[in-house]
Protein backbone atom coordinates (compact mmCIF):
# COMPACT_ATOMS: atom_id res chain seq x y z
CA UNK A 1 0.00 0.00 0.00
CA UNK A 2 1.57 3.19 -0.49
CA UNK A 3 2.17 5.62 2.25
CA UNK A 4 -0.79 8.59 1.97
CA UNK A 5 1.31 11.28 3.20
CA UNK A 6 4.09 10.40 0.82
CA UNK A 7 1.34 9.74 -2.10
CA UNK A 8 -0.19 13.12 -1.14
CA UNK A 9 2.30 15.09 -1.02
CA UNK A 10 4.09 13.54 -4.63
CA UNK A 11 0.44 14.16 -6.12
CA UNK A 12 -0.09 17.47 -4.51
CA UNK A 13 3.89 18.87 -6.08
CA UNK A 14 3.10 17.42 -9.34
CA UNK A 15 -0.27 19.52 -9.56
CA UNK A 16 1.22 22.87 -7.81
CA UNK A 17 4.26 22.79 -10.31
CA UNK A 18 1.77 22.31 -13.12
CA UNK A 19 -0.90 25.02 -12.06
CA UNK A 20 1.01 27.50 -10.73
CA UNK A 21 3.64 27.94 -13.17
CA UNK A 22 2.37 29.77 -16.30
CA UNK A 23 2.31 27.85 -19.60
CA UNK A 24 3.52 24.39 -17.92
CA UNK A 25 1.42 21.54 -18.28
CA UNK A 26 1.72 18.23 -16.37
CA UNK A 27 3.60 16.72 -18.86
CA UNK A 28 6.08 19.46 -18.79
CA UNK A 29 6.98 19.51 -14.80
CA UNK A 30 9.73 17.73 -13.50
CA UNK A 31 8.70 14.52 -11.50
CA UNK A 32 10.92 12.70 -9.05
CA UNK A 33 9.69 9.13 -7.45
CA UNK A 34 11.21 7.09 -4.80
CA UNK A 35 10.90 3.51 -4.41
CA UNK A 36 11.49 1.82 -1.31
CA UNK A 37 10.22 -1.91 -0.57
CA UNK A 38 10.41 -0.87 3.11
CA UNK A 39 7.56 2.07 2.67
CA UNK A 40 10.34 4.64 3.31
CA UNK A 41 10.12 5.97 -0.41
CA UNK A 42 6.75 7.54 -2.71
CA UNK A 43 6.09 4.68 -3.66
CA UNK A 44 7.16 0.31 -2.76
CA UNK A 45 6.87 -0.97 -6.03
CA UNK A 46 9.18 -0.04 -9.16
CA UNK A 47 5.61 -0.50 -11.04
CA UNK A 48 3.88 1.78 -9.21
CA UNK A 49 6.39 4.80 -9.64
CA UNK A 50 5.72 4.28 -13.47
CA UNK A 51 2.17 4.38 -12.95
CA UNK A 52 2.71 8.03 -11.67
CA UNK A 53 4.53 9.24 -13.90
CA UNK A 54 2.07 11.62 -16.30
CA UNK A 55 1.19 10.56 -19.69
CA UNK A 56 3.17 12.14 -22.26
CA UNK A 57 5.68 13.77 -20.31
CA UNK A 58 8.07 15.49 -22.13
CA UNK A 59 10.45 16.49 -19.73
CA UNK A 60 12.67 13.63 -17.39
CA UNK A 61 11.08 11.91 -14.70
CA UNK A 62 13.56 10.38 -12.27
CA UNK A 63 12.75 7.46 -10.88
CA UNK A 64 15.46 6.64 -7.58
CA UNK A 65 15.02 2.98 -6.36
CA UNK A 66 16.48 2.60 -2.91
CA UNK A 67 18.30 -1.13 -2.25
CA UNK A 68 15.85 -4.23 -2.19
CA UNK A 69 14.99 -6.73 -4.15
CA UNK A 70 11.53 -5.72 -6.30
CA UNK A 71 9.70 -8.72 -7.51
CA UNK A 72 7.44 -8.03 -10.06
CA UNK A 73 7.66 -7.28 -13.50
CA UNK A 74 7.90 -3.67 -14.87
CA UNK A 75 6.06 -2.40 -18.05
CA UNK A 76 6.66 1.12 -19.47
CA UNK A 77 3.85 2.39 -21.50
CA UNK A 78 4.22 3.92 -24.72
CA UNK A 79 2.75 7.16 -23.89
CA UNK A 80 5.75 7.45 -20.85
CA UNK A 81 8.71 8.43 -22.41
CA UNK A 82 11.58 10.42 -20.84
CA UNK A 83 12.30 8.24 -17.47
CA UNK A 84 15.49 7.52 -15.49
CA UNK A 85 15.65 4.58 -13.71
CA UNK A 86 18.45 4.82 -11.14
CA UNK A 87 19.50 2.70 -8.15
CA UNK A 88 20.08 4.95 -4.99
CA UNK A 89 23.50 3.52 -4.10
CA UNK A 90 25.17 3.26 -7.44
CA UNK A 91 26.11 -0.35 -7.22
CA UNK A 92 24.30 -2.75 -9.54
CA UNK A 93 23.87 -5.08 -7.34
CA UNK A 94 22.04 -3.65 -4.68
CA UNK A 95 18.65 -3.03 -6.74
CA UNK A 96 17.06 -6.29 -8.33
CA UNK A 97 14.06 -6.17 -10.38
CA UNK A 98 12.97 -9.84 -10.50
CA UNK A 99 10.61 -12.05 -11.66
CA UNK A 100 10.43 -15.55 -13.25
CA UNK A 101 8.06 -15.36 -16.39
CA UNK A 102 8.34 -18.45 -19.03
CA UNK A 103 7.29 -17.41 -22.42
CA UNK A 104 5.68 -20.51 -23.28
CA UNK A 105 3.59 -19.54 -20.79
CA UNK A 106 3.16 -15.96 -20.52
CA UNK A 107 4.60 -15.05 -24.38
CA UNK A 108 7.53 -13.46 -25.72
CA UNK A 109 6.20 -9.97 -24.00
CA UNK A 110 4.94 -11.36 -20.97
CA UNK A 111 7.60 -12.92 -20.30
CA UNK A 112 10.22 -9.95 -20.01
CA UNK A 113 10.74 -9.40 -16.46
CA UNK A 114 11.06 -5.21 -18.00
CA UNK A 115 9.17 -4.39 -21.17
CA UNK A 116 10.07 -1.07 -22.69
CA UNK A 117 7.80 0.29 -24.92
CA UNK A 118 8.40 4.21 -24.44
CA UNK A 119 11.21 6.26 -26.19
CA UNK A 120 14.12 7.66 -24.26
CA UNK A 121 14.51 5.63 -21.25
CA UNK A 122 17.30 5.10 -19.61
CA UNK A 123 18.37 2.77 -16.68
CA UNK A 124 21.44 3.20 -14.18
CA UNK A 125 23.24 0.55 -11.36
CA UNK A 126 20.64 -1.45 -11.19
CA UNK A 127 19.94 -5.29 -12.01
CA UNK A 128 17.04 -6.74 -14.13
CA UNK A 129 17.06 -10.69 -13.95
CA UNK A 130 14.67 -13.28 -15.12
CA UNK A 131 14.93 -16.13 -12.34
CA UNK A 132 12.33 -18.42 -14.44
CA UNK A 133 14.50 -21.85 -13.39
CA UNK A 134 14.95 -24.03 -17.39
CA UNK A 135 16.43 -26.88 -15.22
CA UNK A 136 13.98 -27.66 -13.06
CA UNK A 137 10.94 -26.25 -15.88
CA UNK A 138 11.95 -26.95 -19.15
CA UNK A 139 13.60 -24.93 -21.31
CA UNK A 140 11.97 -21.78 -22.65
CA UNK A 141 12.48 -18.43 -23.59
CA UNK A 142 12.91 -16.42 -20.83
CA UNK A 143 13.64 -12.02 -21.54
CA UNK A 144 14.75 -9.97 -18.45
CA UNK A 145 14.61 -6.66 -20.65
CA UNK A 146 12.63 -6.42 -24.18
CA UNK A 147 13.69 -2.65 -25.57
CA UNK A 148 10.85 -2.05 -28.25
CA UNK A 149 11.31 1.86 -28.30
CA UNK A 150 13.76 3.93 -29.67
CA UNK A 151 16.98 5.69 -27.74
CA UNK A 152 17.26 3.34 -24.78
CA UNK A 153 20.16 3.97 -22.22
CA UNK A 154 21.62 1.85 -20.02
CA UNK A 155 24.62 2.14 -17.81
CA UNK A 156 26.10 -0.29 -15.16
CA UNK A 157 23.27 -2.79 -15.57
CA UNK A 158 22.70 -6.54 -14.71
CA UNK A 159 20.78 -8.61 -16.98
CA UNK A 160 20.73 -11.52 -16.16
CA UNK A 161 18.46 -15.11 -17.91
CA UNK A 162 19.25 -18.01 -19.32
CA UNK A 163 17.63 -18.36 -23.11
CA UNK A 164 16.86 -14.80 -24.58
CA UNK A 165 17.96 -12.58 -21.97
CA UNK A 166 17.76 -9.59 -23.82
CA UNK A 167 15.88 -8.48 -26.88
CA UNK A 168 15.63 -5.53 -29.16
CA UNK A 169 13.57 -5.47 -31.62
CA UNK A 170 11.92 -3.21 -34.61
CA UNK A 171 13.30 0.12 -35.62
CA UNK A 172 15.15 0.71 -32.02
CA UNK A 173 18.65 1.95 -30.86
CA UNK A 174 20.01 0.78 -27.74
CA UNK A 175 23.23 1.68 -25.77
CA UNK A 176 24.52 -0.49 -23.37
CA UNK A 177 27.78 0.53 -21.35
CA UNK A 178 29.89 -0.47 -18.48
CA UNK A 179 27.03 -3.36 -18.11
CA UNK A 180 26.59 -7.30 -17.47
CA UNK A 181 24.87 -9.36 -19.35
CA UNK A 182 24.11 -13.21 -18.55
CA UNK A 183 22.72 -16.32 -20.68
CA UNK A 184 22.99 -18.81 -22.78
CA UNK A 185 20.72 -19.49 -25.96
CA UNK A 186 21.07 -16.67 -28.27
CA UNK A 187 20.76 -14.24 -25.39
CA UNK A 188 21.49 -11.06 -27.31
CA UNK A 189 19.13 -10.61 -30.13
CA UNK A 190 16.17 -9.72 -32.51
CA UNK A 191 16.49 -7.31 -35.83
CA UNK A 192 16.92 -4.02 -33.55
CA UNK A 193 20.59 -2.07 -33.28
CA UNK A 194 22.12 -2.57 -30.49
CA UNK A 195 25.73 -1.58 -28.80
CA UNK A 196 27.92 -3.24 -26.06
CA UNK A 197 30.43 -1.11 -25.27
CA UNK A 198 32.87 -2.01 -22.73
CA UNK A 199 30.56 -4.64 -20.77
CA UNK A 200 30.96 -8.32 -19.81
CA UNK A 201 29.00 -10.60 -21.39
CA UNK A 202 29.20 -14.31 -19.65
CA UNK A 203 27.72 -17.62 -21.38
CA UNK A 204 26.02 -19.99 -18.49
CA UNK A 205 27.01 -23.47 -18.70
CA UNK A 206 24.03 -25.55 -20.01
CA UNK A 207 25.57 -28.62 -21.06
CA UNK A 208 29.06 -30.40 -21.98
CA UNK A 209 29.16 -29.89 -25.59
CA UNK A 210 27.18 -27.28 -26.18
CA UNK A 211 26.60 -24.38 -24.22
CA UNK A 212 24.63 -21.73 -26.40
CA UNK A 213 25.17 -19.03 -28.81
CA UNK A 214 25.89 -15.40 -27.49
CA UNK A 215 23.80 -13.58 -30.71
CA UNK A 216 21.17 -14.00 -32.87
CA UNK A 217 20.79 -11.02 -34.86
CA UNK A 218 17.81 -10.55 -36.94
CA UNK A 219 18.93 -7.23 -38.45
CA UNK A 220 16.74 -6.31 -41.90
CA UNK A 221 18.60 -6.48 -44.87
CA UNK A 222 17.88 -2.91 -45.73
CA UNK A 223 19.67 -1.87 -42.74
CA UNK A 224 23.55 -1.42 -42.50
CA UNK A 225 23.32 -2.04 -38.17
CA UNK A 226 22.16 -4.90 -36.22
CA UNK A 227 24.45 -6.19 -33.07
CA UNK A 228 27.88 -4.13 -31.76
CA UNK A 229 29.78 -5.70 -29.25
CA UNK A 230 33.22 -3.51 -28.45
CA UNK A 231 35.53 -3.34 -26.16
CA UNK A 232 34.17 -5.47 -23.87
CA UNK A 233 34.92 -9.46 -22.36
CA UNK A 234 32.97 -11.93 -23.16
CA UNK A 235 33.31 -14.83 -20.25
CA UNK A 236 32.22 -17.78 -19.19
CA UNK A 237 32.20 -20.85 -16.63
CA UNK A 238 31.73 -23.23 -19.61
CA UNK A 239 33.92 -25.49 -20.65
CA UNK A 240 36.82 -24.52 -23.81
CA UNK A 241 35.64 -24.44 -26.91
CA UNK A 242 31.71 -24.91 -26.32
CA UNK A 243 30.15 -21.34 -27.08
CA UNK A 244 28.97 -19.68 -30.34
CA UNK A 245 29.55 -16.03 -31.16
CA UNK A 246 26.02 -16.42 -33.02
CA UNK A 247 24.04 -17.54 -35.63
CA UNK A 248 21.22 -15.79 -38.21
CA UNK A 249 17.37 -15.21 -37.08
CA UNK A 250 15.10 -15.21 -39.63
CA UNK A 251 11.91 -14.30 -37.65
CA UNK A 252 9.13 -16.64 -39.03
CA UNK A 253 11.46 -17.74 -41.45
CA UNK A 254 11.65 -13.62 -42.79
CA UNK A 255 14.00 -14.05 -46.31
CA UNK A 256 14.65 -10.73 -46.16
CA UNK A 257 16.40 -10.72 -43.10
CA UNK A 258 20.13 -9.88 -43.19
CA UNK A 259 21.75 -10.49 -39.85
CA UNK A 260 24.33 -7.98 -39.10
CA UNK A 261 27.38 -8.51 -35.93
CA UNK A 262 30.18 -7.16 -35.50
CA UNK A 263 32.57 -8.20 -32.50
CA UNK A 264 35.41 -5.88 -32.18
CA UNK A 265 38.30 -5.05 -29.95
CA UNK A 266 37.01 -7.88 -27.26
CA UNK A 267 38.68 -9.95 -25.38
CA UNK A 268 37.30 -13.66 -26.21
CA UNK A 269 37.75 -16.77 -23.16
CA UNK A 270 38.25 -19.77 -24.11
CA UNK A 271 34.71 -20.90 -24.47
CA UNK A 272 34.54 -19.51 -27.70
CA UNK A 273 34.58 -22.17 -30.44
CA UNK A 274 37.80 -20.99 -32.18
CA UNK A 275 37.22 -23.34 -35.18
CA UNK A 276 34.17 -21.95 -36.12
CA UNK A 277 32.18 -19.57 -34.05
CA UNK A 278 28.88 -18.78 -36.15
CA UNK A 279 26.67 -21.68 -37.27
CA UNK A 280 23.39 -21.76 -39.24
CA UNK A 281 19.86 -21.23 -38.17
CA UNK A 282 16.46 -22.96 -39.10
CA UNK A 283 17.89 -23.66 -42.42
CA UNK A 284 19.28 -20.27 -42.72
CA UNK A 285 23.58 -20.88 -43.56
CA UNK A 286 25.48 -18.34 -41.34
CA UNK A 287 27.93 -17.61 -44.03
CA UNK A 288 24.70 -16.05 -45.83
CA UNK A 289 24.87 -13.50 -43.31
CA UNK A 290 26.98 -10.25 -42.03
CA UNK A 291 28.39 -11.65 -38.87
CA UNK A 292 32.01 -10.46 -38.63
CA UNK A 293 34.91 -9.63 -36.33
CA UNK A 294 37.93 -6.88 -36.14
CA UNK A 295 40.83 -7.07 -33.65
CA UNK A 296 39.59 -9.41 -31.06
CA UNK A 297 42.08 -10.87 -28.30
CA UNK A 298 42.22 -13.81 -25.81
CA UNK A 299 41.98 -17.73 -25.72
CA UNK A 300 38.66 -17.63 -28.33
CA UNK A 301 40.28 -15.04 -30.64
CA UNK A 302 41.87 -16.26 -33.98
CA UNK A 303 41.62 -15.58 -37.75
CA UNK A 304 40.72 -18.42 -40.27
CA UNK A 305 38.39 -18.85 -43.34
CA UNK A 306 35.41 -19.50 -40.67
CA UNK A 307 35.82 -16.19 -38.97
CA UNK A 308 35.28 -13.47 -41.45
CA UNK A 309 37.23 -10.13 -40.40
CA UNK A 310 36.24 -6.94 -40.98
CA UNK A 311 38.62 -4.64 -42.83
CA UNK A 312 40.77 -1.95 -41.25
CA UNK A 313 39.59 0.38 -44.23
CA UNK A 314 35.77 -0.04 -43.27
CA UNK A 315 36.56 -0.56 -39.78
CA UNK A 316 35.65 3.19 -39.37
CA UNK A 317 32.42 3.32 -40.22
CA UNK A 318 31.32 0.35 -37.59
CA UNK A 319 31.86 2.15 -34.48
CA UNK A 320 29.84 2.75 -31.86
CA UNK A 321 28.33 6.04 -32.82
CA UNK A 322 27.96 4.97 -36.53
CA UNK A 323 25.97 2.67 -35.27
CA UNK A 324 23.94 4.56 -33.12
CA UNK A 325 23.39 7.64 -35.16
CA UNK A 326 20.52 7.05 -36.83
CA UNK A 327 19.12 10.00 -38.61
CA UNK A 328 18.73 12.03 -35.64
CA UNK A 329 22.03 12.05 -35.03
CA UNK A 330 21.72 10.20 -31.45
CA UNK A 331 25.35 10.47 -29.70
CA UNK A 332 24.75 8.55 -26.13
CA UNK A 333 28.23 7.07 -26.71
CA UNK A 334 30.23 7.63 -23.19
CA UNK A 335 33.91 8.46 -24.30
CA UNK A 336 37.14 9.42 -22.20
Amino acid sequence: MIHRKLLASTLAGLAAVAGTVAGVSAAEAAVSITVAADGSGTVRTVQAAVDLVPAGNSSTATITIKKGTYSGRVVVPSTKPNIVFTGATGVATDVVITASRPQNTDGTDGSATVLLTAKDIEMRHLTVRNDYNESANGASQALALYVKADRAKFRNVRLIGDQDTVLTHGTVRAYFYQSYVEGDVDFIYGSGTSVFDNCEIFSSTRNQSNNGYVTASATPGARTYGILIVNSRLTSDAAAGTVYLGRPWHPGGDTTANPQVLIRNTALGAHIRTAQPWTDMSGFSWKDARLSEYRNTGAGATVNSNRPQLSDAAAPNYTAQKYLAGSDGWNPVVTG
